[in-house]
C-alpha cells in the first residue's frame, strides 16, 4: 500500500475512533450530569453527541479527499455541518436558559466528581487525537485534516472548562460555579455553531479559531 494511502487510512481510523469515543463519552456524561444535577457535565455530554454528528461528516470528507484531493465539499458534508450548527445553537439556548433558572433557584450539583473524572480522561484522549491528526494532516499537506485537528483543540478547551468548574465546586462547593461553567460551554458552543455554518457556505476549511 502506498505511503499516502496509509496516511489516509490512519486519518479515517482517527475519525472513526473520535465518533465512537464521543458516543461513549456523551452517554456517560449526560447520565451523570442529569443524576448529579451538574449542568456543565450534562451540557458537555450533549456536546459530545453533536460532535458525533460532526464526526460523520469528517469521516465522509476523508473518504472523499482520499479519492480526489481536489474535490469540493459535497452535500452530505454541508448537511452534516448545518445539522451540527443547529445542534450547537440549540445547546447554547438550553444552557443559557437552564443556567438562569439554576441561578435564580439556587440549584447546585450534588457532586461534580464525575465531571472531574470525565474531563481528565477527555483531555488525555483529545490530546492524543490532536497529535495524531496534526501529524497525519501535515504529512498529507491536507488543509482539511489540519482544520479538523484544530477543532479537536476546541474540544480540549471545553474539557478544561469542565475540569475547572467541576474541580472548584467539588473542593469548595461554592454556589454558581457550575452555572458559570455551563455559560463558558455555551460560549464555545456558539462559536462552534457559527463556524459550522460558515464552513457549510464555503469550500474553505477554516480551522475553528475561537
Amino acid at each position: 500500500m502506498p505511503y499516502t494511502q496509509k496516511l489516509y487510512k490512519t486519518a479515517f481510523a482517527l475519525a472513526i475512533f473520535t465518533i465512537v469515543y464521543n458516543i461513549i463519552e456523551g452517554v456517560i456524561a449526560v447520565f451523570f450530569g442529569y443524576k448529579d444535577e451538574s449542568l456543565t457535565l450534562f451540557g458537555f455530554g450533549v456536546d459530545s453527541f453533536i460532535e458525533f454528528i460532526s464526526g460523520l461528516g469528517i469521516a465522509h470528507m476523508i473518504i472523499r479527499i482520499r479519492k480526489n484531493n481536489e474535490s469540493k465539499r459535497d452535500e452530505f458534508e454541508k448537511t452534516a455541518l448545518k445539522i451540527t450548527g443547529i445542534g450547537f445553537y440549540v445547546l447554547v439556548a438550553g444552557l443559557v436558559i437552564t443556567s438562569v433558572y439554576n441561578a435564580v433557584n439556587r440549584v447546585n450539583p450534588s457532586t461534580t466528581l464525575w465531571g472531574v473524572i470525565i474531563s481528565l480522561i477527555s483531555i488525555v484522549v483529545m490530546l492524543i487525537l490532536l497529535a495524531g491528526k496534526m501529524k497525519t494532516g501535515r504529512a498529507l499537506n491536507s488543509e482539511a485534516i489540519l482544520a479538523d485537528a484544530e477543532c479537536t483543540r476546541v474540544c480540549i478547551y471545553m474539557s478544561i472548562v469542565l475540569l475547572i468548574s467541576s474541580g472548584i465546586y467539588e473542593l469548595t462547593h461554592l454556589p454558581y460555579v457550575d452555572t458559570i461553567g455551563s455559560l463558558a460551554l455555551a460560549y464555545f458552543s456558539f462559536r462552534e455553531g457559527k463556524e459550522c455554518f460558515e464552513k457549510a457556505k464555503s469550500d474553505k476549511y477554516c480551522a475553528c479559531n475561537l
